[in-house]
């Protein structure tokens, strides 16, 4: 497998978005961000999504070459088997990160690794059954939700209302995102009221921002959002892709908002600045 092979399977553009959900999670927990110890909770976060990204391209061979012949396996740019591997080598070190992160915290660590094995599992799940499948959606969203989850018990024994509520806001955001992803291939998006969800985030600053900086950064999530469902509307050849990578970036907006909510707006530009590195990164490596 080559170094370019590698970071195209792992979709790495997108990990700026990890990191502002470890660093979401463990601020939300009531834990400064700026602990080191979010060091090793975002690498673990970025291991399991970096393998979940492997396992992905494992499981999807036969569609991609099909629909996409120019991914790493179909190509013969990578092998399946060590694909697999890989992806299964890197939940696990996912799930070890987390442990780390915990006894850095200095927390009991049994949570955290219970949440960073479910996280594996919901991972190995979507991954394993989402082609067809209705729900697949849910199960995406449901990842994005273990991993502020898994950051937050990786930094304190019992998950605050604030984390919780930011978690539920993001699996609408997935469940949006994921479905307007399911129709790349297709060119077309079907039924619009799945994006209803996407309107959950917007809802939730509207009700909760008070400070200057939550209104502003609010708005600029709005925009982001805006500028994504346009793409969806003109329907140029490319633009559903160019609205399911916008979206993917915009996971750091709302982090940053809800960072912004909670109060830690020394944290803010750290999220926007993970905005930023994420569109440029995607201009390098695929973000689908």
């Amino acid at each position: 497998m080559t170094p370019a092979a590698a970071l195209r399977l792992g979709r790495v553009s997108n990990l700026p978005t990890v990191w502002t959900n470890a660093i979401t999670g463990v601020a939300l927990a009531g834990v400064s961000p700026w602990h080191w110890a979010t060091v090793p909770a975002a690498l673990g976060l970025s291991l399991s999504y970096v393998g979940g990204m492997y396992l992905n391209d494992a499981f999807d061979r036969a569609v991609d070459a099909r629909e996409r012949p120019s991914r790493p396996i179909p190509s013969g740019a990578a092998e399946a088997n060590t694909v697999f591997a890989a992806g299964f080598a890197l939940l696990l070190g996912g799930v070890a990160m987390l442990l780390a992160a915990a006894c850095g915290f200095g927390v009991s660590a049994e949570w955290a690794v219970l949440a960073g094995l479910a996280l594996g599992g919901a991972v190995l799940a979507y991954n394993w059954h989402h082609k067809g499948n209705p729900l697949s959606p849910l199960w995406m969203g449901a990842c994005r939700v273990l991993a502020y989850v898994s950051a937050g018990l990786a930094a304190t024994a019992v998950l605050p209302a604030p984390l919780l509520a930011a978690a539920a806001v993001s699996l609408c955001y997935l469940i949006g995102l994921t479905y307007i992803a399911k129709q790349e291939t297709l060119g077309r998006v079907g039924n619009l009221w799945p994006l209803l969800f996407l309107a959950a985030p917007l809802a939730y600053g509207a009700w909760l921002a008070e400070a200057a900086t939550d209104w502003l950064v609010l708005l600029a999530l709005a925009g982001w959002i805006g500028v994504a469902l346009a793409l969806l509307r003109r329907r140029r050849p490319g633009d559903i892709p160019r609205a399911v990578v916008s979206l993917i970036a915009g996971i750091a907006l709302l982090d940053a908002m809800f960072l912004a909510i909670a109060g830690w707006t020394g944290a803010v530009p750290l999220a926007l600045g993970c905005f930023a590195a994420t569109l440029a990164l995607q201009r390098c490596v695929s973000g689908t």
